[in-house]
């Protein structure tokens, strides 16, 4: 069983960083891609960026790209979204998910953390 646990949401202004974190138990890691999601109050959740557990390939969507960074730590088994230039448009709760033996650009995730809340004030 996989499980994922977000930490590090949190307030902060606009222009400011903020880091999330997500420990994943997993058994072997190398299959697996890794993901993070968003969804704001009234929409539906949307990609924000993956990384691919063995190689660390990213991708990201278009919104984020440039002022977040996804990384992994394969020693403490956590990935990591570290996030700069924040704007209140980014406020969201923020999951962790994992799916395994898919592609890097697929968007559909077999296990999903409890979510971490983002805000971002203006």
């Amino acid at each position: 069983q996989v499980q994922l646990v977000e930490s590090g949401g949190g307030l902060v202004q606009a222009g400011g960083s903020l880091r999330i974190s997500c420990v994943a138990s997993i058994r072997t890691f190398s299959p697996y891609i890794m993901g993070w999601f968003r969804q704001a109050p009234g929409k539906e959740r949307e990609f924000v960026s993956a990384i691919t557990w063995s190689s660390g390939s990213t991708d990201y969507a278009h919104s984020v790209k440039g002022r977040f960074t996804i990384s992994r730590d394969n020693v403490k088994n956590t990935v990591y979204l570290q996030m700069n230039s924040l704007k209140p448009e980014d406020t969201a709760v923020y999951y962790c998910a994992a799916a395994r033996g898919r592609a890097l650009i697929s968007r559909e995730y077999d296990y999903w953390g409890q979510g971490t809340q983002v805000t971002v004030s203006s």
